[in-house]
């Protein structure tokens, strides 16, 4: 386990609540429904998800 990061999934899940925080607050004070709002930050969390484990995996394979 000497290759094992532990800072890695954990920023990893911090970002994805806060995209996820931060786009429902702003879409709600947008003037959206809950319920769409809602969507719309697990939308955006999924996708900074994505995009963060491809660029952390990137950097891991070079």
């Amino acid at each position: 386990m000497r290759g094992y990061n532990v800072w890695r999934p954990l920023m990893l899940i911090l970002v994805a609540f806060l995209t996820n925080s931060l786009v429902t607050n702003v879409c709600s004070l947008l003037g959206m429904a809950p319920e769409t709002a809602s969507n719309m930050g697990i939308l955006a969390m999924v996708i900074v998800a994505l995009v963060m484990y491809t660029r952390m995996t990137k950097r891991r394979r070079k």
